[in-house]
Parts: structure tokens; sequence; C-alpha cells
């Protein structure tokens, strides 16, 4: 009797540890994550402090599959700005507003026309970003908008893991624009807020 007992204890033990490492999600590590910018000096703005918003709302209906995505755009779109850009104006009335105004994803398929060829799935991400300064009474002094875009088109079989792999490519080359092209519009458009920056800049 005492031997079916302690087997039944073994058995249920084997069970209770199988269910909580099926059912321990942070325990399993993520197959893609948002990438970082860490790596790169960050943009110092001689501003109070770095405000980080969104206006954008996701549809989750297609043509708009950026809920799909291993990645989000404007999860990454937050981290860009809280990894590069740095308030070091603690005495400036000034206050710099990053706000995402789209960070949208549109899947479309191409007929190919030609029996022996595969339609294809056509995607297309788009990242909207306007950085403004403006004072604490809420006027306005400079602002920049960046547009971003990637396409990328595969066979409309292509298998699910595919997918991922390549639209996670997507995203990191899209931000790979945004970055170079953000940090060019800060210092050419905004370089009197930017610390350190000692482009000349023309204004008409």
């Amino acid at each position: 009797m005492n031997k079916l007992k302690n087997i039944a204890l073994m058995l249920a033990s084997v069970f209770l540890f199988a269910c909580s490492s099926t059912t321990d999600t942070d325990a399993v590590p993520l197959k893609y994550s948002e990438p970082r910018f860490q790596r790169i000096a960050p943009i110092v703005l001689n501003v109070e402090k770095v405000d980080v918003s969104s206006e954008f709302v996701p549809s989750f209906t297609r043509p708009n599959v950026e809920h799909l995505f291993p990645i989000s755009i404007e999860k990454t779109a937050r981290i860009w700005a809280e990894d590069r850009l740095k308030a070091d104006g603690f005495s400036s009335n000034k206050i710099a507003e990053y706000v995402i105004k789209d960070a949208s994803v549109t899947e479309e398929v191409e007929k190919s026309g030609d029996m022996f060829q595969k339609d294809r799935l056509k995607y297309r991400a788009h990242l909207a970003v306007l950085l403004k300064i403006v004072d604490k009474s809420n006027m306005s002094a400079a602002e920049t908008t960046i547009d971003a875009w990637r396409e990328l088109l595969m066979p409309v079989d292509t298998k699910i893991a595919d997918k991922e792999r390549l639209w996670n490519d997507m995203v990191n080359k899209l931000f790979d624009d945004f970055n170079r092209r953000m940090e060019q519009s800060l210092n050419d458009s905004l370089n009197m807020y930017v610390k350190n920056n000692y482009r000349a800049k023309e204004y008409k």
C-alpha cells in the first residue's frame, strides 16, 4: 500500500513539474526581439525633457498586418527615442516632443498573370515620426518629420517561419534608414538644440 502511495506521489510530482515548465512563459526565450540602439552615441538635446507619445492606432484588420509581425514597429520607435534621445538642459524652458504618427504595415496580393509563376505577397512598412521643440506654453520653436518605408515581396505560399524571418529583417532595415535620416535631420534642421553639434546651418 505504501509502495503504491509513493508511486502515485512521484507521478503527481512529475505531472506538476511538466505543467509548470510548459506554462512558464518567462522561461521561454523570444525568437525575435525589438532592436536596441545603445551601441550608438546618444543625441543630447538642450531641452528639459523628452516626451514620447504615439498617435498610431492599429486597426487589426487587413490590409494592415503590423500586429502579425514578430517585432513591433511602434514599440521599436519608442525604444529608439529611449536609447538615442537624451535631455541635458535642466535650466531650459524647452521640451522635445517625439510623436509616432504612423507605424503600419500593409499586405497586398500581387497576381502573377502567368500560370507558371506564383502569386506574390507585397508588404509595405511605413514609419512616420514628428520631433518638435516646444516651450512650456506649448509654442513650437522648431520641428522635423521623418518618413521611412520599406517594401518586401515573397511568394504567396511562404511558410510562416520564413515570413517572420523576412519581416524581422525588413523592420531592422527600416530602422537602419530611420536612424540615419533622423540623426541627419536633427543635426541639420534642429542643430541649435543639439549639444556638441558644430555643423553650421544657414537659415533664410
